[in-house]
C-alpha cells in the first residue's frame, strides 16, 4: 500500500562529494522506503543473490534506524516528534544493516517533497501499535505452504520437539507441561524441562522466576541450566531458602556438585552493550569516499575504543568457563542473569555450540535459535525496537552479539559448520524484515495473545505465519545454496561393527585426566618429544587471551592443553582462540556496502567460489555415476558433456571480497589507492610545498 511518493528525486551516490546520481520516483509504503529509477537499466545481468522481498534500492521500515536533514550545507538528526515547516534539501538514511541512502529533494514539487520527508518521518520513526506491523498485512494475504528446510528445524512449539531434545542428549529431567494455556506463568514457555525435585508449586512461587531451566544434558550426566534471578523480596530468609532448595534439586539431577554462574557479575549489562555498539556501527555508515578516508586514517584507534570485540571476547571467554565445568569438572551449571532471557541465551548458546556436533549443522543450529531464544523468551520485539518506541532503555543487539560470537567460531573453524557465513548475514538481515514472526513477539504468551480469536486478522480462521527459516520465501534454489557451506565436514560412518560404547551415543571430548603413554626409548624419540612439547607450549600461548586482557585461570589454561593435545576434530569440542588478533571483525557484514574496501576479483570469496565449483562438479559425477553404467560413459565420448555440469553462473561474474551482496558484472572501474582529491590537501597542507628538499635524492 503506498502511502506517498515524489517524482524528480536524486538518488546520490558515494562519490567525493555525493553530488552525482540517478533521478527517479521515491515511495513509502506500509512496508518500505523504495526508490525506482527513471533512467534505462542498460546491459546488466540480474543478480545472483536476490531478496525476493526487497531489492538493493528498497529500504524496510523496521531497517531503518535513524534518519537526517541537511539544512543550507548543516546536517540534523531527524526524530519522530521533530516539527520543520521548510523541508530538508536532502535525506540521509542509516539502515540497521549499515546501507546509506541519501536523496536529493530539490528538484521535486515543494508539495511532493514535504509529503514524502513527512511520509518517511512517520512511518518510519514515529510508534506505532504491533498490530500495524507488516507482517499482520503479509499473512492475512499470503499462503505459506512450508518448506523441507523448515520441517527439519524443531520450533519448541509441540511437546514432542522437548521430549525428542530430552531423549538426545540423555537428560534426566523432567517435562512439564502444565503451563501450556500458561496457567503457571506468562514468562514461561508453554512446555518446558526442569530438575526431577522441582514440583509445580515451587514454579508458582515467584510466577516463574529463580526456576532452573534445563538447556542441554552432557555425556557425563551433568547438565546446563538457565534462570532469571528472584526480584528483592522483604524476606529474605525465604528468598534464600528457595534459591538453596533450587541449587539441591540442580545436584540432585546427577551429581552432587552445581556451579551458579552470575552473568550480571561478570559480563557487561544490555545498555553498555548497545552503547559500544553504537560507537562501532560508526565506523561503517560512511557517506562518501571523502567520509572514508578520514575515518580510514584513525580507524584501528576507533575501533580499540569503541568496546565491541571485547564484548565478544568476554561472552567467549566465559561460554569456555562453562564449557570446562561441564566438559572437565563434570558440574551441574547454572547461568543466572535478572530477566534469563539476553545474556544467559547468549552463553547457554554459545555452550551447545562448542559441545554438541548436532547445533552446527543448519537444522540444529536453527532448532537452537528457537529453544533458546524463541521459545526461551528473548524479548525481540523491544531489543530491536521493532515499533519505534520512544523510549530506548531495553533496546540492545543481544541477538546479533550472539551471531558475532557464532562468526568468530566459523571462521576458526569453517569445516566444523554446516552453515556459510553468507547464512550468518542474512540472518542478521532478516532480524530487521518485518515479515516473519520469529523475531517479532517478546515472549511465547505474547506471541499466543496475539493469535487470539478476537483479533480481527484471524477471523478466516488461524494465520499462516511465516517463520524466517522459511527461505524459499526471501530467496530462490539457487541464492538458498549460497547459505551451505561447501568446506562443511561430514561426520564419516562407521563401516563394520559397531564399537563398544557407553549408553550416550556422543563421546567424551576430553578425558578428566590426560591419558599418558609410558615413554619409549631412543634418542631420537626424546628429541622429537621434547621438540614437540616446545611447539604444543607455543601453539597453546596462541590460544590464550592477549597480555592485556585478564589471564585465565590455571584450569582454564590446562583444559585448553588437553584439547590441543587431542586431534582436532570437527564433530567433538571446539573452543575458540581468545587471542586479540584472532577477535576480528566480521568483514562481509560490516564492509560489504564500501566499496573503497572491497577486492575486486580475490579475496576468501574467490577461493571458496571454486572450490563450491569443483564439489558441484564432483557431486555431478556421482549422480552420473549412480544412474549410468561407468563403462558406458568412458566409451562413448559424448556422455562426458552430459557428466560434467554447465559452466558455474559465478564464472561470468568478477568477483569481489563482498559476493555475493556486491558482485561487478563486467562494470567494475578501477580506483586508486591512495585518495585523490580531498586528503591532497589535507596532507600536503601549509608551507611544505614551498619548502626545498634538505639535499638532492637519487632514486634507484
Amino acid at each position: 500500500m503506498v502511502f506517498c511518493s515524489a517524482n524528480t528525486v536524486l538518488k546520490l551516490t558515494h562519490d567525493e562529494m555525493s553530488q552525482h546520481g540517478v533521478f527517479g520516483t521515491l515511495l513509502c509504503t506500509n512496508f518500505r522506503v523504495s526508490f525506482t529509477s527513471a533512467e534505462e537499466p542498460g546491459d546488466v545481468m540480474a543478480p545472483l543473490f536476490k531478496n525476493k522481498l526487497y531489492g538493493e534500492n528498497d529500504i524496510p521500515l523496521s531497517c531503518v534506524d535513524s534518519i537526517y536533514g541537511v539544512y543550507e550545507d548543516k546536517r540534523k538528526l531527524i526524530t519522530g516528534s521533530f516539527v520543520k515547516n521548510k523541508y530538508p534539501s536532502k535525506i540521509i538514511i542509516h539502515c540497521k544493516d549499515l546501507r546509506v541512502f541519501q536523496f536529493a529533494l530539490t528538484f521535486c514539487k515543494e508539495e511532493d517533497a514535504k509529503r514524502i520527508f513527512q511520509g518517511i518521518i512517520h512511518h518510519c520513526l514515529e510508534p506505532k501499535p504491533l498490530k500495524n506491523v507488516f507482517a499482520f498485512s503479509f499473512c492475512e494475504n499470503t499462503a505459506f505452504p512450508g518448506v523441507q528446510m523448515q520441517q527439519r528445524t524443531m520450533m519448541f512449539e509441540q511437546v514432542e520437539d522437548w521430549a525428542a531434545d530430552l531423549s538426545r542428549t540423555k537428560g534426566n529431567c523432567q517435562l512439564f507441561t502444565a503451563n501450556e494455556n500458561f496457567d503457571l506463568s506468562q514468562h514461561l514457555p508453554q512446555f518446558f524441562i526442569v530438575p526431577p525435585n522441582v514440583s509445580e508449586a515451587d514454579m508458582m512461587a515467584f510466577q516463574g522466576k529463580g526456576i532452573p531451566l534445563w538447556c542441554w544434558s552432557h555425556q557425563s550426566g551433568c547438565a546446563l541450566f538457565k534462570t532469571a534471578s528472584l526480584p528483592l523480596l522483604p524476606e529474605e530468609n525465604d528468598q534464600n531458602a528457595f534459591m538453596d532448595k533450587m541449587h539441591i534439586a540442580v545436584a540432585d539431577n546427577y551429581l552432587c556438585s552445581v556451579k551458579i554462574e552470575d552473568l550480571s557479575d561478570t559480563l557487561p549489562p544490555i545498555q553498555d552493550i548497545q552503547l559500544s555498539y553504537n560507537k562501532f556501527k560508526q565506523l561503517f555508515l560512511i557517506e562518501n569516499t571523502n567520509d572514508f578516508w578520514v575515518s580510514d586514517m584513525k580507524w584501528m584507534s576507533s575501533l580499540d575504543t569503541c568496546g565491541w570485540l571485547d564484548t565478544i571476547k568476554q561472552c567467549l571467554q566465559k561460554a569456555v568457563q562453562v564449557v570446562e565445568c561441564l566438559e572437565k569438572e563434570n558440574t551441574n551449571v547454572v547461568i543466572m542473569e535478572e530477566g534469563g532471557s539476553d545474556l544467559c541465551c547468549v552463553i547457554s548458546s554459545l555452550v551447545q555450540l562448542m559441545l554438541d556436533p548436532f547445533y552446527r549443522t543448519l537444522p540444529g543450529f536453527q532448532s537452537l535459535v528457537q529453544k533458546e531464544w524463541v521459545a526461551g523468551g528473548h524479548n525481540f520485539l523491544e531489543r530491536c525496537n521493532q515499533l519505534h518506541m520512544k523510549d530506548k532503555e531495553n533496546v540492545s543487539p543481544v541477538f546479533l552479539l550472539f551471531l558475532e560470537c557464532v562468526w568468530q567460531l566459523f571462521q576458526q573453524h569453517a569445516p566444523a559448520f554446516q552453515f556459510s557465513e553468507t547464512y550468518l548475514t542474512v540472518l542478521s538481515d532478516s532480524l530487521h524484515v518485518p515479515v516473519f514472526c520469529t523475531f517479532l513477539f517478546n515472549s511465547p504468551y505474547h506471541r499466543a495473545s496475539n493469535f487470539t480469536a478476537d483479533s480481527p486478522h484471524v477471523h478466516r480462521g488461524p494465520v499462516s505465519w511465516p517463520t524466517v527459516w522459511d527461505w524459499s520465501v526471501q530467496f530462490d534454489c539457487k541464492a538458498q545454496d549460497l547459505l551451505i557451506n561447501p568446506l562443511y565436514v561430514e561426520k564419516p560412518k562407521q563401516p563394520g561393527r559397531p564399537s563398544h560404547r557407553s549408553k550416550h551415543q556422543r563421546q567424551l571430548s576430553l578425558p578428566n585426566s590426560v591419558f599418558k603413554t609410558p615413554p619409549k626409548k631412543g634418542f631420537f624419540k626424546e628429541e622429537a618429544d621434547s621438540l614437540k612439547k616446545i611447539l604444543r607450549v607455543k601453539r597453546i600461548s596462541r590460544w590464550m587471551l592477549s597480555p592485556d586482557s585478564p589471564q585465565p585461570s590455571s584450569s582454564i589454561r590446562e583444559f585448553y592443553e588437553m584439547w590441543q593435545s587431542k586431534p582436532l576434530d570437527y564433530h567433538g569440542l571446539l573452543l575458540p582462540c581468545l587471542e586479540g588478533p584472532a577477535v576480528r571483525v566480521w568483514m562481509q557484514r560490516y564492509l560489504r556496502w564500501i566499496q573503497e574496501v572491497q577486492i575486486f576479483g580475490g579475496g576468501l570469496v574467490t577461493v571458496l567460489s571454486k572450490m563450491s565449483d569443483l564439489l558441484d562438479q564432483i557431486q555431478g559425477l556421482k549422480r552420473q555415476l549412480d544412474c549410468h553404467d561407468c563403462t558406458l560413459a568412458l566409451t562413448h565420448q559424448r556422455n562426458w558433456a552430459q557428466i560434467i555440469p554447465a559452466e558455474s553462473d559465478r564464472s561470468s561474474v568478477r568477483l569481489s571480497s563482498s559476493f555475493p551482496f556486491t558482485n561487478m558484472r563486467h562494470n567494475w572501474s578501477y580506483k586508486p589507492a591512495f585518495p585523490t582529491g580531498f586528503l591532497q590537501t589535507f596532507m600536503y597542507s601549509g608551507d611544505m610545498a614551498d619548502k626545498e628538499d634538505d639535499a638532492p635524492e637519487t632514486v634507484v
